[in-house]
């Protein structure tokens, strides 16, 4: 459900061997591999931040994380975003995101991948205030991480070594 979703996001996008990304007051040209990297950064790195924080993960956090990061890096194109309110979009995301998820795969298919029932403040047990002051805290690095890859992908001789200095 995910990746479609995601899938269904870039063939909206498509024009021209660039995705154009209509968001926020501005169209952002990407090109496609920036979206597929900034996915694969975020399918693995939030892989690797669950297991690291409860001993495990779900293949649909994966795709999960992959899809949120790639909206994180099409939102962090906009240079004009001071951090908070980066931050703030972001867990206003992931929460979005959360829902639907959660509902999907812990109330439908009951595959049990998370349970926020006892929590304060939290809907169906899917989301909570807490979590979404947790992605709100998240969202710092990964802005940090989308300026990087931005970065590589407007300069990319930054991967090559440098041969100048010989």
């Amino acid at each position: 459900m995910i990746l479609l979703l995601f899938v269904l996001y870039i063939r909206l996008c498509y024009s021209d061997n660039m995705y154009m990304i209509f968001f926020l007051k501005e169209v952002i040209p990407l090109r496609y591999y920036e979206l597929f990297f900034a996915f694969f950064m975020g399918f693995f790195l939030y892989a690797l931040v669950e297991i690291a924080g409860r001993g495990y993960t779900h293949w649909t956090m994966c795709l999960t994380g992959g899809m949120i990061l790639a909206v994180l890096y099409t939102i962090s194109r906009r240079s004009a975003m001071p951090l908070i309110r980066y931050c703030f979009t972001g867990s206003l995301l992931i929460t979005a995101v959360e829902l639907p998820v959660g509902i999907f795969d812990n109330l439908i298919m009951h595959w049990e991948v998370w349970d926020y029932s006892d929590l304060p403040f939290n809907f169906l047990g899917q989301i909570c205030l807490f979590f979404s002051l947790y992605w709100f805290l998240l969202c710092i690095p990964a802005y940090f991480l989308c300026r990087r890859i931005a970065g590589i992908f407007q300069n990319p001789s930054r991967l090559s070594p440098d041969t100048s200095s010989t």
